[in-house]
């Protein structure tokens, strides 16, 4: 489900990052510095999408020939307030895009816009999400869509996982910390939910990808495999001396996704022959190696 605007990769005069200094914002800045992309970096302080004439200050900054990848979110969504904080965000990116358009559009969105299936969601699965978090990535792709009418590229992963990860919430990257720091891994339930975890640097992989290619269409960032929390868990403790307790806790509620959220392989396979998924184990190893390493 994507299609090329350069059936051969070309080098972008210029990429313009909304949210450079996050998780995935950066991940992607460090991936194009390394192949010397010209990158322009915009985040807090420095720029900030909530100020009156960010609109404005993001045209003015923008030119004609630029890929804009927009990253900036206030996330996970967890209520009403926090979901019109995003889509004011999104706001002055579309009224920058009317008053200065670009060559080239890359969101990166949420696999939260999917519809609960048992079966392996895909890129053509219903966009129908059952949360605040999903509603607000859904809300910004349509407006993007609704004003910009150049090659625009949405790119939807699942549960992300890396070295520098800010949020440290539930899943590998809180338990390879406290692996690292010697503390108890506390689950929700057993840990038996079983979800689909990408590698950050696959993300940033097929961003490059994407914008080498001036790609339009929808892409999942999933690596296909599913694991459980036990299984990540467990496998972040066998990393580190002395090894510690894993403990289950009593549920407060069901679980989420119904405990299973697994994914068909990647459009992004199908349109980058040469591009892979990082299995979670072997991202996971890598992560942990490196924690050692510090």
């Amino acid at each position: 489900m994507l299609q090329h605007s350069f059936p051969v990769p070309q080098t972008p005069d210029r990429v313009v990052i909304l949210g450079a200094g996050g998780f995935i914002g950066g991940a992607v800045l460090r991936r194009l510095a390394r192949e010397q992309i010209p990158v322009l970096g915009l985040g807090r302080p420095g720029f900030d999408l909530f100020a009156p004439d960010a609109s404005a200050k993001l045209g003015q900054a923008l030119q004609p020939t630029d890929t804009l990848v927009f990253v900036s979110a206030k996330a996970p969504v967890k209520n009403a307030a926090m979901l019109l904080e995003n889509l004011r965000m999104a706001e002055g990116v579309a009224g920058a895009l009317q008053q200065r358009p670009v060559s080239h559009v890359v969101y990166i969105s949420s696999d939260a816009v999917y519809k609960d299936s048992p079966e392996p969601l895909s890129e053509a699965s219903c966009a129908e999400p059952g949360s605040l978090h999903g509603v607000m990535h859904l809300a910004r792709e349509v407006l993007l869509r609704s004003v910009f009418t150049g090659p625009l590229a949405l790119i939807r992963p699942t549960l992300v996982h890396g070295l520098e990860d800010p949020h440290n919430g539930y899943g590998p990257n809180r338990f390879r910390r406290l692996a690292a720091a010697g503390q108890e891994i506390v689950l929700f339930g057993e840990g038996e939910e079983r979800r689909d975890h990408v590698a950050v640097e696959d993300i940033a992989e097929l961003v490059l990808q994407v914008i080498r290619h001036r790609s339009r269409g929808i892409a999942n960032a999933t690596s296909g495999t599913v694991a459980s929390f036990r299984e990540l868990a467990e496998f972040c403790a066998g990393h580190f001396a002395p090894r510690v307790n894993i403990r289950g806790t009593p549920r407060s509620g069901p679980m989420p996704h119904d405990g299973y959220r697994p994914f068909a392989p990647s459009a992004a396979l199908a349109a980058f022959p040469g591009f892979r998924f990082t299995p979670w184990r072997e991202g996971l190893e890598r992560a942990c190696t490196a924690t050692l390493r510090t």
